[in-house]
């Protein structure tokens, strides 16, 4: 075929033009959604890798309009289409997807993708490209290791966001005509974002048994603990991780969550997906050698509560928060069996009504903020706006029930060997009040933050009733 010049530009798609990678996310979209159907995966793959991505694909929906698209080079793109060249999207992705890729974006004139017959990648995508324009008869646009063989029968090459000593390598084989990359050089930050650190602060709760028994003076206990605290760290970070790459089609229509690095396409969803076992086994490593194995199962049953809470439970309307307060009481259970302190009733009691409380302000701020999108429903989860005052009621009673079961122990069940003074404790239970109804004043105005245990953290007035809190208890001893 004859073409004009600038000679026709082969655009690849995964990583090039989308900053993801489609085989890895419709994984998950499978796991998401058929998660029994991913059992076959395995069979798939020894079939080929052109099978695996048309299974996928047959199987999942992809919203191509949401995908993190590289902007500058995107633009570029449109402005060559408007001069009249001709576009190739060229990719090893299933042509289903290709295809949807293309009519969304109008700017293609042709699709050459992954079909059932063959992997379009790397030589068998060169080979492809020369049978349709000729040795050097085609520019092309990638950014791995694997389109260097494209580059080698290339007019030209254009980079977007290379990978580690790719442009030397395509600098060897073709001339490079443009290069684009909006990376900001090599950060932690976005790892950091992703892994969640500032909800370590969560695991605070193992430290809460033997606080509670008055033993944090034993350094041996405190060490105990300690390790507890690090292993919920590892495991949360790979369920954080694990539930961020589940949930890409959602995150990207929230306001707020689209911006997390592998929505944002910041991260390498492959990244995520690996370091997800990584942390996994290292935390249970860590719980195997340092720790009781009551410890360890716990933690088994917390991590298989997530990960059932994440596929299944997050999507049932009010059983999804109770799996939440069921999930940071625990916490608290797998700090007791780290020091082999027994917990008591009314802390466990405690836990459960609290702690459903905030997973309800949780869900409330989501309908407030699909409400001012114009949203009658949150995506992926059981709820309409019609429920906010419901979710309002509900966690109201179950913040009021916790300073209940406060009063209660106080009355009942303070422990004259540990506190001289339990009467003084009294003054807790209206701090607590007080507390809990700001809280749930600022959800209704709309003026909490997605998370409440962060809100807790920055709020100044929360702060200080920490710090007064922690004054009476200490009075009280």
């Amino acid at each position: 075929m004859a073409y004009s010049t600038p000679p026709p530009l082969c655009v690849d798609l995964d990583g090039t033009l989308i900053k993801t990678d489609l085989l890895i996310e419709s994984f998950f979209l499978l796991l998401k959604t058929h998660p029994l159907v991913v059992l076959l995966v395995p069979f798939w793959l020894l079939c080929g890798k052109a099978r695996l991505k048309q299974e996928l694909a047959r199987r999942v929906e992809l919203d191509v309009a949401t995908l993190p698209y590289h902007p500058a080079f995107l633009t570029w793109l449109c402005e060559q289409h408007a001069r009249g060249r001709y576009l190739v999207l060229a990719t090893s992705a299933a042509e289903t997807f290709a295809r949807q890729v293309a009519d969304h974006l109008g700017i293609f004139s042709q699709v050459t993708a992954t079909t059932d017959d063959a992997n379009l990648s790397g030589q068998r995508k060169a080979e492809r490209l020369c049978q349709c324009f000729g040795e050097r008869g085609f520019d092309y646009a990638g950014n791995g290791r694997v389109d260097v063989a494209v580059w080698a029968h290339a007019h030209q090459a254009i980079l977007v966001n290379p990978a580690h000593r790719v442009r030397d390598q395509a600098a060897q084989v073709t001339g490079i005509a443009a290069e684009f990359d909006d990376r900001q050089g090599k950060t932690l930050k976005p790892w950091f974002k992703a892994l969640r650190l500032h909800q370590w602060l969560k695991n605070v709760l193992v430290f809460i048994p033997l606080l509670a028994a008055h033993r944090v003076h034993e350094p041996a206990l405190l060490l105990q603990a300690a390790l507890a605290y690090l292993t919920f760290g590892l495991c949360a970070s790979s369920v954080y991780l694990l539930n961020d790459l589940l949930d890409l089609p959602i995150d990207r229509e929230h306001p707020r969550k689209r911006l997390r690095p592998f929505a944002a396409g910041t991260l390498p969803v492959l990244a995520g997906a690996l370091a997800v076992p990584a942390l996994l086994i290292l935390a249970f490593l860590l719980a195997g050698i340092a720790l009781p194995p009551l410890f360890a199962g716990i933690l088994l049953s917390y991590f298989v509560l997530t990960l059932t809470y994440s596929l299944f439970l997050k999507q049932i309307a009010m059983l999804d928060t109770v799996a939440l307060a069921a999930l940071y009481t625990l916490r608290i259970i797998a700090g007791a069996a780290a020091t082999a302190i027994v917990p008591t009733f009314w802390l466990l009691a405690f836990s459960m009504f609290i702690f459903l409380s905030l997973a309800l302000v949780k869900r409330h701020t989501e309908l407030l903020a699909m409400q001012d999108m114009g949203q009658n429903a949150a995506r992926g989860r059981g709820y309409q706006v019609g429920d906010l005052q419901l979710l309002q009621a509900l966690g109201s009673a179950s913040g009021y029930s916790s300073v209940l079961v406060l009063a209660l122990y106080i009355n009942n069940g303070a422990n004259p060997a540990l506190y001289r003074h339990p009467e003084v404790i009294w003054l807790l239970c209206p701090l607590l009040l007080y507390w809990i109804s700001r809280v749930w004043l600022k959800t209704h105005r709309g003026d909490m933050h997605d998370d409440p245990v962060i809100f807790a953290i920055q709020d100044r007035v929360s702060q200080m009733l920490i710090g007064i809190s922690a004054v009476i208890v200490w009075l009280a001893l």
